[in-house]
């Protein structure tokens, strides 16, 4: 469950204080700047590093706090927070300094949004007005877009050549009995998935062609063409170590789920450094990036720390 749920502010508290927020362990990377860091402007600094507990978000994570330590500064690692919300009420409330979190995510489950902006940067743009209030700031975001999408295995894409999403509606009417689906009961009942996406696109695609299941076994199902299309997230690696067939969104339906730092704006007022230790990273991150190094954790069984520590070194970040 990439996106969360809007949960209330009780339930909120409830797994933070659950989660581990209170416990974290000190980051000991060996670092030195690289084009990240120069002159240690973070010298002195005590900051904490959360994410979310899924693969990408725990890579950014230690991208995040490698950074901070080339700076100069000490790090608490905070991150793997259970559940969407835990991690943002976390830098909300000074117990963690920053995170990398989705636009698209505070837009929609956060900050109570039904419709998306379509353009990404006035998106960021729109997210970070309104987080602002909430002692939240967002820098500048990542081309990393981790959206939804449909995917079909090669064998599948050669027979029925869709491309697009619009592509696929053409086929549902066409040849109804072409068109399964393998996805989420989440993905299933959202309105920014199957219910929206069909209404979009103009499709119908039969109850007894959709089959609900956990988000693992859509991969190796579509792979195996047992549906012809899961839903599948845009930056997964297992998207490019299984070789699948992504279709374009061509009406831009799906929301813009960039990553973005989201950092606790009194910590910001009183270490500004934070947003150019940090812009070097985020411009490196896009969708390609991701699925590489989500592949490594998720496909090879590497650890994401070391993922995230080796990246940052071949990129030069740090040294």
């Amino acid at each position: 469950m990439r996106h969360g749920r809007l949960l209330t502010a009780g339930t909120a508290l409830l797994l933070a204080s659950a989660c581990g927020l209170q416990s974290g362990s000190p980051m000991v990377d060996d670092v030195q700047p690289g084009t990240v860091g120069k002159g240690e402007p973070l010298k002195g600094a005590h900051l904490t590093v959360t994410s979310k507990e899924f693969t990408e978000q725990l890579i950014l994570g230690a991208m995040m706090g490698i950074a901070f330590q080339a700076a100069g500064a000490d790090v608490l690692d905070r991150t793997g927070i259970q559940g969407s919300i835990g991690a943002r009420e976390a830098v909300k409330s000074g117990d963690a300094d920053g995170m990398y979190e989705y636009t698209g995510t505070a837009w929609i489950t956060y900050l109570g949004n039904s419709d998306p902006i379509t353009d990404p940067q006035k998106q960021w743009e729109a997210v970070r007005d309104a987080d602002l209030k909430n002692g939240l700031t967002w820098l500048p975001p990542s081309a990393l877009n981790n959206t939804y999408a449909l995917a079909m295995n090669q064998s599948n894409s050669k027979k029925y050549g869709t491309k697009t999403l619009s592509d696929v509606a053409a086929l549902s009417k066409k040849n109804p009995g072409a068109v399964t689906l393998c996805v989420e009961s989440e993905f299933a009942n959202r309105a920014d998935g199957l219910p929206g996406m069909e209404k979009a696109y103009g499709m119908k695609v039969p109850a007894k062609n959709i089959t609900q299941m956990d988000t693992g076994i859509i991969y190796t199902q579509v792979k195996k063409g047992s549906c012809t299309y899961g839903e599948v997230f845009t930056t997964d690696g297992r998207i490019k170590s299984m070789n699948l067939a992504v279709m374009q969104d061509d009406k831009k339906f799906f929301p813009n789920y960039n990553a973005a730092p989201e950092i606790n704006t009194k910590t910001l007022k009183k270490w500004p450094a934070i947003a150019e230790v940090l812009a070097p990273v985020t411009r490196k991150l896009n969708n390609t990036v991701a699925q590489s190094l989500n592949a490594k954790v998720d496909v090879d069984g590497e650890d994401p720390h070391q993922v995230a520590l080796e990246w940052m070194k071949a990129e030069g970040l740090v040294k």
